[in-house]
């Protein structure tokens, strides 16, 4: 969807505003807490503050419009501000020099969902969720393949719960590893970006670690976001082959769109790049855009804080988590592996 086209008219305003300020107002928190602890920085705060208030005080249903606007939209225009700080030719060089681990880590996930999803005896449309929500973007390619594979309700709230739960555990636990491995700023911003799946966790743990490791694993994610298209593609290929042969009778129709799934704030990003890469942009303002980037960025994770309901989490069984630590791992490893061998570690 596109990032910039949300209407934000009065009635929406007056709407989303109780959400949105509290959203705001804990990442002021979390925004100075940050600033005091750097080790942990800002975005985790945000995201584990927005948890507690969300499961300790459960803010009223009138609180959830302005939270959902923050998480999915505020989120999209920090990656695009992030834009203006960096150029194509830095995209580009990126997007080709993360290729390979992308392409190995995306195969991993799928192979392992396929696998392990068949000795758990967890159904192949869970399989898929899980194996797309990891391999490629987490919640945001689990919504892209939804409408196409058509998955009970349940299933999809089985793989966005796991999926989360190990965005979430991805968040505090790979700053940690990455400064026992001894991994340098651009490696860990390449294991975050191909072994992270949700775009708001890849940009915490990425920035935890430091701007360097952030900036790198934002393009390496942004990168590897764009492979939602093709596996889109195949994905809507695949079933409207076996709708056409289980019910040639019934008249059952597609309602794939490109442009539904199509990540719009990708474009936009780019968009800003190329504005920074031709100059446009002034070097004055490049400092502002970057401090607005960052604290939309905890605008985001804060909302998804406040959206997360443990108690449904845990509620979502064992075989699907297991499922889903089983593929992350794989992934995570072979992140790793690849760039050991390919000397980027």
């Amino acid at each position: 969807m596109n990032a910039t086209s949300i209407p934000m008219t009065a009635p929406n305003l007056r709407l989303r505003a109780s959400g949105l300020l509290l959203a705001v107002g804990i990442s002021l928190a979390a925004w100075w807490l940050g600033h005091a602890v750097p080790l942990i920085g800002g975005p985790v705060f945000g995201i584990v503050m927005g948890i507690l208030v969300r499961n300790l005080l459960s803010p009223s249903e009138s609180f959830t419009p302005g939270i959902q606007f923050a998480s999915k939209y505020v989120l999209q225009w920090s990656i695009i501000a992030l834009g203006f700080g960096l150029s194509l030719t830095q995209v580009a060089k990126t997007g080709l020099e993360s290729l390979s681990v992308t392409l190995v880590t995306m195969t991993t996930a799928f192979v392992t969902a396929l696998v392990l999803g068949r000795l758990m005896k967890v159904h192949n449309k869970l399989q898929v969720l899980i194996g797309v929500g990891t391999a490629i973007c987490g919640g945001s390619a689990i919504a892209a393949v939804t409408p196409i594979i058509k998955p009970d309700d349940h299933d999809t709230a089985f793989a966005i719960s796991t999926i989360f739960l190990f965005n979430l555990v991805a968040v505090l636990l790979f700053p940690l590893l990455g400064h026992m491995l001894h991994l340098s700023d651009l490696g860990f911003g390449l294991w975050a970006g191909t072994a992270i799946n949700d775009t708001s966790s890849v940009v915490a743990a990425g920035y935890s670690y430091s701007t360097a490791a952030g900036d790198y694993a934002t393009i390496v994610k942004l990168t590897r976001a764009t492979l939602i298209i093709p596996i889109c593609l195949i994905l809507a290929i695949v079933v409207a082959v076996r709708e056409k042969r289980a019910a040639k009778h019934t008249g059952v129709t597609g309602n794939f769109s490109l442009a539904r799934i199509f990540p719009w704030f990708i474009l936009w990003f780019l968009v800003a790049s190329g504005l920074r890469t031709a100059g446009v942009v002034p070097a004055s303002m490049l400092p502002v855009l970057h401090i607005a980037a960052e604290f939309m960025i905890i605008v985001a994770l804060t909302a998804i804080g406040l959206s997360a309901n443990l108690r449904k989490m845990a509620s979502t069984g064992v075989r699907p988590i297991l499922l889903g630590l089983g593929v992350w791992a794989a992934v995570s490893i072979s992140s790793l592996l690849v760039q050991l061998a390919i000397g980027q570690l």
